[in-house]
């Protein structure tokens, strides 16, 4: 990483959790963290209540087991102190004034599943309030928006994510931010926006953070808040979906406060690719993206020239391997989806029928089901929003009514970015979110 300590404070609060702001930041990237991989026994007995410091070490958990949700690794990366989760949540222009305590970080590794079902590992970050006492608390999951470079996922990156999971924790809570299959240090590619196998992975993460509590001194209560951004917005309504099934009896379903989620695919997010309402920079990118995670999931395709045009066929899966920031991504492809895709897939698109149909249908479900009357849902969104268009979260809103839940919508004005939606929906969403009593 180059660049003055200015730049780089410059350039995380440029960057978004969603793809957006990546794309509106070329040349830059958020500095990464550097943790020790030490490996310490799983009797080791990390301490995490008291003031000594958090040592650099990796403290495995039953590393035969093969159950969703096993603990195989816990990584700490470091202590802050409230005066730094301030700062680092300016930066980031999210508002930390709810940050009273300092926090320890710790990265997770975990047993969960592959889309197809196979057994699979990945990873998350795990933050906890320093010196708040035995009493159990509030988990809270905040669910990352789209990203295309493992490195920029929560337990790996210092940027956005991270920041605000350290202000949720801050506040006295259990703050858990999956990176979702294929990002941080799970291997793979990313099946992006595959609401079903990051809802599973967040699950699992879920899982593995109430088994590394005990060891860190910390009782988890069992009422879960969810949050997230963009994509994170998805599978926040997909793993409150998940919790409300009794997916694991463990957990109870708390707060819902997902922000400019793509809920809707087929009726509100592919239209407004062609109608205006989407970015076409950002329409590209999300386009690219889908396509070729998809395929990997669902066939939609034999050749990549099928459905890019030269000379973006030739390199557009490559470049979503998760090895390339998307500012990266950004400059080998068009600035408009029609010079991207071929005529048969850019009317395939405006018009979906068959498998991809079938793709977009099996993402639009996430708010199709009736939370139960104590469960607080909100959803935040913005009609200046022009990466995740505002009919996204109404669709879903008439979802839930239609199924006799009663959600709240807040709209972050015309003037509001995509990521200006969720840095004006923070504040209002860690305030909203249960505290230890």
């Amino acid at each position: 990483m180059t660049g003055t300590a200015g730049e780089r404070r410059k350039v995380r609060r440029g960057l978004a959790a969603g793809a957006a702001v990546l794309l509106a930041a070329f040349s830059t990237a958020p500095a990464l963290a550097t943790p020790s991989a030490t490996v310490a026994p799983a009797s080791s007995g990390i301490a995490h209540s008291g003031t000594a410091a958090v040592p650099s070490a990796v403290a495995v958990s039953r590393p035969s087991s093969h159950g969703r949700g096993t603990l195989l690794s816990l990584t700490p990366l470091g202590r802050k102190s409230r005066a730094e989760i301030i700062t680092q949540a300016q930066q980031a222009g999210l508002d930390a004034r709810t940050a009273q305590h300092g926090v320890d970080v710790y990265r997770l590794t975990y047993r969960t599943t592959a889309p197809d079902g196979r057994p699979a590992t990945a990873s998350g970050l795990l933050v906890l309030p320093v010196g708040v006492g035995p009493r159990p608390l509030p988990p809270v999951v905040h669910s990352h928006g789209t990203l295309a470079y493992r490195g920029y996922a929560p337990s790996v990156a210092e940027g956005p994510d991270r920041a605000v999971s350290m202000v949720y924790a801050s506040a006295g809570r259990v703050a858990i931010a999956p990176d979702y299959l294929g990002l941080g240090t799970g291997p793979g590619r990313h099946p992006f926006m595959d609401a079903r196998s990051a809802a599973a992975a967040s699950l699992d993460m879920l899982r593995a953070a109430r088994s590394a509590a005990p060891r860190l001194g910390v009782t988890l209560d069992r009422t879960v808040s969810l949050t997230g951004f963009s994509q994170g917005g998805q599978v926040t309504m997909e793993l409150g979906r998940e919790l409300a099934h009794g997916a694991d009896p463990r957990f109870r379903l708390g707060v819902l406060a997902p922000v400019g989620g793509p809920y809707d695919l087929h009726g509100s997010e592919l239209p407004g690719m062609f109608d205006g309402r989407v970015n076409p920079r950002s329409a590209v990118f999300y386009v690219a993206f889908f396509l070729t995670a998809q395929n990997r999931l669902h066939p939609l395709y034999d050749k990549p020239d099928e459905v890019f045009r030269a000379p973006y066929a030739d390199r557009v899966e490559d470049l979503f391997d998760g090895a390339h920031p998307a500012e990266a991504i950004a400059g080998k492809l068009p600035e408009r989806i029609e010079d991207l895709l071929t005529d048969t897939w850019y009317h395939k698109l405006r018009q979906p029928s068959g498998a991809l149909l079938d793709v977009l249908r099996a993402n639009d479900h996430t708010c199709d089901w009736k939370p139960d009357p104590g469960v607080r849902i909100t959803l935040y969104t913005a009609t200046g929003d022009r990466d995740v268009p505002m009919a996204n979260t109404l669709s879903c809103a008439r979802n839930l009514e239609r199924r006799g839940a009663a959600p709240r919508v807040i709209d972050q004005g015309s003037d509001a970015n995509h990521y200006a939606s969720f840095q004006r929906s923070q504040p209002l969403i860690a305030r909203a979110l249960p505290t230890a009593h």
